[in-house]
């Protein structure tokens, strides 16, 4: 039997419930991995609350980013064996699969090589957040002279949005909510912080950037910010909205939009992850950037796997920068 996490009703942390389960061997396409370490993002917590846009069919397995050693192999799977250790990274829909547990069964085109040079614990913190902040090289192709909003900047996708800027020769702009972590931010990268409480951030925005505005603006937030993060933003600028952490409506802020041209368009990780080019491209340079140290995973804070529970609700709380990682006995 293997000890894993599922819900059986939407809610909050409590709900994650442990079970013993007989997982059994991979069918075709399909490996099981040991785990050893598990990555949190955000998007299980909405997730789990019922608050995502795909419902659970419950019970439901949670958690797609992990680190662990392949056990078992199914039919018709090659390129790896076992004893090989891998990092699953989430190119499968939330609940398919789940990686909350001693052991799990994935799909095997889910499955990477983990870098040799990674530690478990910074394996299982690379890909989800690498892939979803490469939309600023893939798409809106940052360079020298860019200035570029990060907004919810102390979450692990925002720390990548940062070092991406940085490798690309842009000037990342972090906005939190609070001064509290204005420090560790600067440490990390950011050339300038924005707490948004109580500053007029398009003011803000202009002061640094000397009138321009900034080139993107990357945001998983929405809500009514995105008008500010729009008046924020150049001629031609692009406004990206990855995520609804605000649980509010995200109306169109068309006159901005209209009177500088702007760009604004949703994104998900799978735009990369869909085709194998742009899979493999990506994949290629964030592991180029891991070898050069011009990227380097940045973990909040670990937990034991009994205390799942814990975890869920200090990544919830805010208080983190950077990922939020379980280990498995």
């Amino acid at each position: 039997m293997t000890q894993v996490v599922r819900i059986h009703e939407t809610g909050g942390p409590e709900v994650l419930r442990f079970e013993n389960l007989e997982i059994g061997a991979p069918g075709p396409g399909e490996v099981r991995i040991r785990v050893r370490t598990i990555g949190l993002n955000r998007s299980e917590t909405v997730y789990r609350a019922g608050n995502y846009p795909v419902r659970p069919k419950l019970p439901s397995p949670m958690g797609y980013e992990a680190c662990g050693i392949i056990e078992a192999t199914g039919p018709g799977v090659q390129g790896m064996a076992v004893g090989d250790r891998v990092c699953v990274f989430p190119n499968y829909h939330l609940g398919d699969y789940g990686v909350y547990g001693e052991a799990a069964i994935v799909p095997a085109c889910s499955v990477l090589p983990a870098p040799p040079a990674l530690t478990d614990v910074e394996a299982a913190s690379i890909w989800m957040q690498y892939f979803t902040a490469y939309a600023l090289i893939e798409v809106a192709r940052i360079g020298v002279g860019d200035y570029v909003l990060i907004p919810a900047a102390s979450s692990s996708v925002g720390l990548a949005a940062i070092q991406l800027s940085n490798w690309a020769g842009a000037t990342p702009i972090a906005l939190t909510r609070h001064n509290g972590k204005a420090e560790a931010l600067r440490a990390q990268g950011a050339a300038h912080v924005i707490a948004t409480a109580g500053t007029d951030v398009v003011a803000e925005v202009m002061r640094i950037t000397a009138g321009r505005g900034a080139r993107t603006a990357f945001d998983p937030v929405g809500g009514p910010f995105v008008e500010k993060l729009a008046e924020s933003l150049a001629e031609d600028g692009i406004l990206f909205i990855y995520g609804g952490l605000s649980g509010q409506p995200t109306l169109h802020p068309h006159w901005p939009a209209a009177f500088k041209n702007l760009s604004i368009r949703g994104w998900v990780a799978s735009y990369i992850w869909k085709h194998p080019e742009r899979l493999e491209r990506a994949r290629q340079n964030i592991l180029k950037g891991l070898a050069d140290g011009r990227l380097k995973p940045v973990v909040a804070k670990t937990f034991p796997f009994a205390q799942i529970v814990d975890a869920h609700r200090y990544l919830e709380s805010n208080q983190q920068v950077g990922k939020v990682i379980v280990t498995v006995p």
